[in-house]
Formats: C-alpha cells, structure tokens, sequence
C-alpha cells in the first residue's frame, strides 16, 4: 500500500501593489496604440503583452502588462507606479476621444509559484467579469498571475518578496519612483520581453527609441545582481573608486538580495561593489516575453 502523498498546490498570496486601469470604451484600442511604447493593435482580444508608457525624451514612466480583454478594453496590470496618478496623467491626453480611463479598484491580484490552470504564455484565460489569468513564468520558474473581483488571497510577505525577486531575475525592472522617467527601453534591455517597438507609428519617446535602435547606439543595458546585505536604488555600482552604472532596482531573496543595476554593455571583467557591499552577477533567466 502506497503512503505517498499528492503533492500541495502552492497557495496563493495577495499582490496588493497591483492595481488595473481600465480603458474602455470605441476609441481605447486606438487611444492606447497611440500612448504606449508597444504594438497595442499587434495584441488580439485574449492575449496580452509587457508595455509602458514613456515621455517625450523616451524614458520610462511606468511599465506594466497590457491584457486585450475586449474589442474595445484593455486593461494595464501596473505593479508599481501610483495607478491614480498615471490614470490622471492618461487622461489629460483623451481630448474628444470616445474612451474611459478608470482605475478598477474592485479588481484584486493575487500571485502563486505553479503554472496556470489554462492560461499559457502571452494568451490569458478566464474573462473580465469572473477573472483572470496569465502565466508570468519563464524557463525553470513558474509563477501564475490572477486578477478579479473575487480573489481574497491572505498577505504573506516573503512570497511577495519572493515574487518581487522573481521578476528581476527575470530581467522586469520594478521601478521606485526615484528610478521613474531616468531610462530608456534599451537602457532596461526591454527588449528581451518584446515590451516596446520601434516600427509601429507615433507614440511618446518613439523618436528617441526608433532613432538609439536604428544607429545601433545601445550602449548600456540591465545585468542582475547578488548581494548579502539591502542594496540601494539609485546607488552606484563603482570600479575601485570609478563609478560605473547605477542601481535601478531591488528585492530581498531569502537570505540576501538581488538587484538589477544599469552598466555598459562592454565593459571590464572585474569586480564590482556598491556602497562598499561586493556585487556578485548572475544571469538573467529568459521566458518571460510575451
């Protein structure tokens, strides 16, 4: 007689920095084609791709995972810019188009480490009324996203933080407000999650990302990092007493740290501190572009 067990599933935990903004509405599709650093129109109704919103000079405002829940909605998972204040900002720029910008407070997220019931990859299941999920994994790690108005998962700090730690070695910069309008895409190496185009028409920063992508002018980009003690966004990453690059963002892991910092892509093969704490690189895990 066997005594094995199944095995538990994991359980769910609240994502409470998570927020939704809803565009909804005839002119939403074409409105977020016209904001946002990715091919919104690229997207069909059911699947969603990484995005953001950038200014004039092509720096990051804010990123986040743009879900196709309709002909005419969207919604933006926005994990960690102030959602009331980027939805006020989006909505200085509507004009006399036929849309509504609304931050969904009635929508919950919740996160849990095993893969998805149905969702896989960049296609989402569920619906906007019940709920949804996406898969937010990638190779060797797996991790399920689910937004509704249902979801009551309890607050577990170290799985949050575990998330959190996930997404950077995942190579998804979260961004303080420090690190906010200071990078380009590039910079970020938002690239390897197909977050932005440089091919689509108009949209805020696009001259500056079309022009650093087409001159082949990318000379800077994220590399992770471990360390033992909290590492500082913002801080610099130095050679010796030479600063070489900048910290953009952080997350406890266990027992220590990690954080992704922007270097030169060429540059020399030594060590590496910040504030005194010796950095140790590691490689970005790939699988999470959608």
């Amino acid at each position: 007689m066997s005594h094995n067990l199944a095995p538990q599933p994991a359980p769910a935990f609240a994502l409470p920095g998570h927020r939704v903004i809803a565009l909804e509405g005839r002119d939403a599709i074409a409105f977020a084609q016209s904001q946002c650093m990715n091919d919104v129109e690229a997207a069909p109704v059911g699947r969603w791709q990484w995005n953001g919103w950038l200014t004039p000079k092509g720096r990051v405002i804010a990123l986040f995972a743009l879900v196709r829940v309709a002909q005419d909605a969207a919604w933006l998972i926005v994990p960690d810019a102030d959602a009331d204040a980027l939805s006020a900002q989006l909505q200085r720029f509507v004009l006399r188009r036929q849309l509504q910008v609304t931050v969904r407070n009635d929508l919950h997220a919740s996160g849990t480490f095993e893969g998805p019931d149905k969702a896989a990859g960049a296609s989402f299941a569920g619906n906007p009324a019940d709920g949804i999920e996406l898969d937010f994994g990638g190779f060797g790690l797996k991790r399920t996203l689910r937004i509704g108005p249902a979801i009551d998962a309890p607050r577990d700090d170290d799985a949050e933080s575990r998330w959190r730690a996930s997404d950077l070695r995942l190579g998804f910069p979260r961004l303080p407000p420090s690190q906010a309008e200071q990078w380009t895409p590039q910079m970020l190496s938002l690239d390897r999650l197909h977050a932005f185009s440089v091919k689509k028409g108009c949209y805020p920063g696009q001259e500056i990302v079309a022009r650093t992508h087409f001159l082949g002018q990318v000379k800077r980009g994220l590399t992770l990092f471990e360390c033992p003690s909290e590492p500082e966004a913002g801080a610099n990453v130095d050679v010796g007493a030479v600063p070489l690059g900048q910290i953009v963002s952080t997350a406890r892991n266990g027992d220590g740290w990690v954080a992704l910092a922007v270097l030169p892509v060429e540059r020399p093969d030594v060590p590496v501190m910040s504030n005194g704490v010796v950095l140790r690189e590691r490689a970005l895990l790939a699988g999470l572009s959608r």
